[in-house]
């Protein structure tokens, strides 16, 4: 049995967040995460510790191997995709069910007139993305670059940017985020 695939399982099939668990089983975050990521094993008074705040027992936990039951989507079809756009910004998310993803992939489009807002963005991370229709205007730092179908960009994500679609049609682009902002 994988007590790291099994104890992710049941902790998301109760709807718990990592931090909950913790919270509630009197540890630390770090604890149930390496024990997920089977960094560590845990000792069994250790997981009937961490179980108690699920609550389930150890007899409970060992005698269902849940780990290979939980079914993480591997095609996510065009309804799937979570808008987590505003305005004339629609942004659909890509794996919005997988858990503990490392990125965030999305499916933009940009109304003509519309733009990501009139404050620079600046987060963590990274950023990549390929304009597959229409053009867009990329502000990172104070360079204002034009970009037509097909062109790309990659970045890091400290860097003050900015999107904008100044013009007539529709821009959509794929892009990605690390880590995984949405």
């Amino acid at each position: 049995m994988d007590i790291g695939a099994n104890l992710k399982a049941v902790r998301k099939q109760r709807g718990l967040s990592q931090r909950e668990l913790a919270k509630r089983a009197g540890v630390t975050n770090s604890t149930i995460s390496m024990i997920e990521k089977n960094s560590v094993s845990p000792s069994v008074s250790s997981l009937k510790k961490v179980l108690s705040g699920i609550p389930m027992s150890l007899v409970e936990f060992f005698s269902t191997d849940l780990s290979q039951s939980v079914g993480i989507p591997v095609v996510y079809r065009e309804h799937d995709l979570l808008d987590i756009g505003t305005n004339d910004v629609s942004m659909k998310l890509v794996g919005k069910e997988y858990p503990n993803r490392a990125m965030s992939v999305l499916l933009e489009t940009y109304a003509p007139g519309s733009d990501s807002g009139e404050e620079m963005l600046r987060h963590e991370g990274e950023e990549a993305g390929i304009v597959v229709s229409g053009r867009l205007e990329l502000t990172v730092d104070e360079d204002v670059m034009v970009l037509d179908t097909g062109d790309s960009y990659y970045f890091e994500s400290t860097r003050p940017h900015r999107f904008r679609n100044p013009f007539d049609e529709e821009c959509k682009l794929y892009s990605t985020t690390t880590p995984a902002n949405f």
